[in-house]
């Protein structure tokens, strides 16, 4: 099944439960003090779980586009090296503002994958929150008794507080939720250790696939917690993950929502992926990187010195270093896989396809200002070593140390 078609299942599955199909709010978030970027699908959604704003239907269902580089779900430096996370990437997502709660969503969840997706149930484990005597909070026995009705007992995970009680920040709506486990190892791995016991331990083929929060409480600024004025349901599935799943891979990478892209990188540095774990390193990087930069120029968000800004020039420069070392680009060529992410995404997306003559302008000049500025600070290391090793030292001092980092 192809991304663009999983993409369309699920908002069709929900749209036959009643919800209404919204569009994708901006990854760049400007009239929202505690968040610099969309990190979850919940977050366009604040105001109606605060009681504060009414929605247009009391059961939402979308696909947003998410950016978590930052605070406290920060995954850049895991991007490239491992095979699921990355900066940005689409969260499928299903809410209820005050109509239905844990029993309904639990058993469309069980009833999507298993019934809809065709997943084996024997694959699937589900977490639920062990309780936190510290906040008066009890085991989710609710949960974990809609969950029994579908899924033996050691496919029913107690999960700790970092795992199964969802904050987005330090204040606002959160609650307790269930994780949505998938294990992809072979038979033989199977046979030989459990799922149960691979579940949130990072194992690469063991990985949650879909988080059904339970909103029941605002976090206030002191700390303690206070019941939301109605019961909401905010769910999300790893749009990335869930295509890895159907389509038989075990690397996000693989799938169609990347592989194009990948293709082309090859194709501009003549390197093939597959054949060197550094080279393919470097391709995950750009491939995962462009993503983030060209949707965050398309909301608004030019890379810049301060705040957001330098945050995505941060990624755009961690792309273009691993481009310079590894694919040999020492001019400026991410620019160049606009056509493809758009030829890619531009569907589901539009906004893509109306600023990518924006996209490509600002991504050049970005890139060619610091592939300039990289090769002068490659110039100053040689030389300074150079220096150092002449005067018999062999340490870089901490003031040259500094200044190539904080400047070059």
């Amino acid at each position: 099944m192809k991304s663009q078609d999983i993409r369309k299942k699920f908002l069709d599955f929900f749209e036959s439960k009643g919800h209404l199909i919204v569009p994708s709010a901006p990854i760049v978030l400007k009239d929202d003090p505690t968040l610099m970027f969309n990190n979850s699908g919940m977050a366009q959604f604040k105001e109606y779980f605060l009681g504060n704003a009414t929605p247009k239907s009391n059961r939402i269902a979308d696909t947003q586009k998410c950016l978590r580089v930052s605070g406290k779900h920060n995954d850049l430096e895991d991007v490239g090296f491992d095979t699921y996370h990355h900066t940005m990437f689409e969260m499928l997502g299903n809410w209820s503002f005050g109509d239905y709660f844990k029993k309904e969503v639990i058993g469309w969840a069980y009833e999507y994958l298993v019934e809809v997706l065709k997943l084996d149930p024997k694959d699937l484990y589900v977490t639920v929150f062990e309780g936190s005597p510290e906040e008066g909070l009890a085991r989710d026995d609710e949960a974990a008794g809609y969950w029994g009705q579908f899924f033996p007992e050691d496919h029913i995970i107690n999960g700790n507080k970092h795992d199964n009680f969802w904050e987005m920040g330090d204040t606002g709506p959160c609650g307790p939720c269930s994780e949505i486990h998938i294990d992809s190892r072979s038979a033989e791995e199977k046979a030989a250790i459990p799922g149960r016991e691979l579940v949130n331990k990072d194992h690469p083929q063991v990985i949650e696939i879909w988080n059904l929060v339970f909103m029941q409480y605002n976090r206030k600024a002191d700390g303690t917690l206070e019941p939301l004025p109605a019961k909401v349901i905010d769910t999300g599935m790893g749009f990335e993950r869930l295509v890895r799943t159907l389509q038989g891979k075990t690397s996000n990478y693989d799938t169609d929502v990347f592989q194009p892209i990948i293709k082309v990188i090859g194709d501009l540095s003549g390197k093939k992926y597959g054949d060197d774990e550094k080279t393919d390193v470097a391709m995950r990087v750009v491939a995962d990187h462009i993503r983030t930069i060209a949707f965050s120029i398309t909301d608004g968000q030019l890379p810049s010195n301060a705040k957001a800004g330098y945050v995505i020039r941060r990624i755009l420069r961690r792309a273009v270093r691993y481009a310079y070392t590894f694919l040999g680009q020492k001019q400026a060529f991410m620019y160049k896989l606009v056509p493809v992410l758009i030829e890619n995404m531009g569907g589901a997306y539009p906004e893509l396809k109306a600023q990518q003559a924006l996209i490509e302008k600002v991504m050049k000049e970005e890139e060619e200002s610091f592939l300039r500025t990289l090769e002068t600070g490659i110039r100053l290391l040689e030389k300074t070593m150079n220096e150092t090793k002449a005067a018999g030292k062999t340490e870089i001092s901490g003031v040259d140390a500094f200044t190539l980092y904080d400047t070059f």
